[in-house]
């Protein structure tokens, strides 16, 4: 089991409100699923398990409550494959430019 502790940076997840509780004017699909939030920031309990109710104070200073879902969350994301041919499109501009100021 992985064990936070007081000053570990987290992400955290809570319902905001349920599907009953939002408002009647949101779009029909809107109102069939809850609003979530996801936040992350610096643990203030002395120690956490994943899954516990926890409060962590974010970057910009604010505290919030939440259920621990990660310990030293990072971006899994990225810009998928090279594609060779865009490696060069850089130098290729360079060298029209510099050919088209040196015809001017």
């Amino acid at each position: 089991m992985t064990i936070g502790k007081k000053g570990d940076w987290v992400r955290i997840y809570r319902i905001i409100l349920t599907p009953e509780e939002r408002a009647p004017q949101v779009p029909e699909d809107t109102k069939k699923v809850s609003l979530e939030m996801w936040d992350k920031g610096f643990l203030l309990e002395d120690e956490a398990n994943i899954g516990d109710e926890v409060e962590v104070e974010t970057y910009i200073g604010r505290k919030v409550k939440g259920k621990l879902v990660e310990i030293n969350p990072y971006y899994t994301h990225d810009y998928g494959k090279c594609i060779t041919e865009l490696l060069y499109i850089g130098r290729q501009t360079r060298e029209l430019i510099k050919e088209e100021t040196l015809n001017d």
